[in-house]
């Protein structure tokens, strides 16, 4: 299967992507302001150069009903890494902090069924979701992983990719995951910006080139929150993969995402309301990694309300942590 763009065709070995080696950049060189008024250090003074890195961590905080809970500020929050507190250097409440989202659809014959449902649903989020601020790149998965639509907010672009989603027969669930997450990956790091992944899928990979644990390294590395729209086949279908399922909702877990089951094709747009409404009620935290040896250990995060009698009226998530050796 090819990518098909507005200007050109892209086709996406996954397979060879999934494998390749990922290369990173080093980070560009901010210039402060009036840097270049300021005195050229004397050779007796010792220059230090301190390189940090911001970590985000959108926080979704529910009640006891599940729903979500405002008006919080940055002093009822506390934020520990590796069981040592850290000092809240960013704060934004109930977010407008901008969105980098892969939309990636699930194309194969066993979810595509009912496709005037599905793209109408799909095309609802993306008005409903999409600001001047964030961004989308739309792709879909069946024997094979295709960008239709790469990054953008012109959502006339994106609602004639979803025109054009082509059907398989296998599902490269795993391809899709680790894909995109090199996608979001690419994406600016800046204060706040969230990368979220949408996934529309039964919940079964049958391709069988990356594996579980390879994907949700990628997304934890990409710091991708994981939303997975889970679509049910018929209950009495012998082959339905629960372990699927349970691996998507554990990748949806682990990044901080959430999991919605559908099992009408009418309760998808729903679902896609949900996942907006999600993150339209999120708090972004943000906190300077300690410095030390930059490793490739894994880092855990806990987020917590402040005020103890809080802690157990209070539901949060978020993500549970990032690899050290990435942006």
């Amino acid at each position: 299967m090819r990518w098909r763009s507005a200007a050109a065709v892209w086709v996406f070995g996954a397979t060879l992507l999934a494998q390749a080696p990922i290369v990173r950049k080093p980070p560009t060189k901010i210039m402060e302001p009036d840097e270049e008024s300021q005195p050229v250090p004397q050779d007796n003074v010792p220059t230090i150069h301190v390189q940090t890195r911001l970590v985000n961590v959108a926080v979704n905080v529910v009640d006891e009903h599940g729903a979500p809970v405002g008006g919080l500020g940055r002093e009822d929050f506390e934020i520990l890494e590796d069981g040592k507190p850290q000092k809240i250097a960013y704060f934004e409440k109930e977010s407008s902090t901008p969105l980098s989202i892969v939309l990636a659809i699930d194309a194969s014959e066993s979810v595509l069924r009912d496709e005037r449902l599905e793209k109408n649903a799909a095309k609802k989020f993306v008005d409903a979701t999409l600001r001047e601020q964030d961004e989308l790149d739309l792709m879909d998965f069946s024997d094979s992983v295709r960008e239709i639509v790469p990054f953008t907010n012109q959502k006339k672009q994106i609602e004639g990719g979803l025109n054009d989603l082509m059907r398989g027969s296998e599902t490269a669930l795993y391809d899709a995951v680790y894909l995109a997450s090199d996608k979001l990956a690419t994406t600016r790091n800046d204060a706040g910006r969230r990368r979220v992944m949408v996934l529309i899928t039964d919940g079964e990979d049958t391709k069988r080139k990356t594996r579980y644990g390879e994907a949700l390294e990628q997304a934890q590395r990409a710091g991708a929150m994981i939303y997975s729209i889970i679509i049910v086949p018929v209950w009495a279908d012998a082959g339905r993969n629960t372990g699927g399922e349970h691996a998507l909702i554990q990748m949806s877990t682990d990044t901080g995402g959430k999991y919605y089951y559908v099992e009408d094709r009418k309760d998808l747009e729903p679902a896609f309301a949900h996942v907006s409404d999600d993150l339209r009620t999120q708090y972004v935290l943000g906190y300077y990694a300690p410095q030390g040896v930059r490793d490739t250990a894994f880092r855990r995060i806990a987020v917590r309300m402040k005020d103890t009698a809080l802690q157990g009226k209070y539901g949060l998530r978020h993500r549970s942590g990032y690899f050290a050796d990435t942006r």
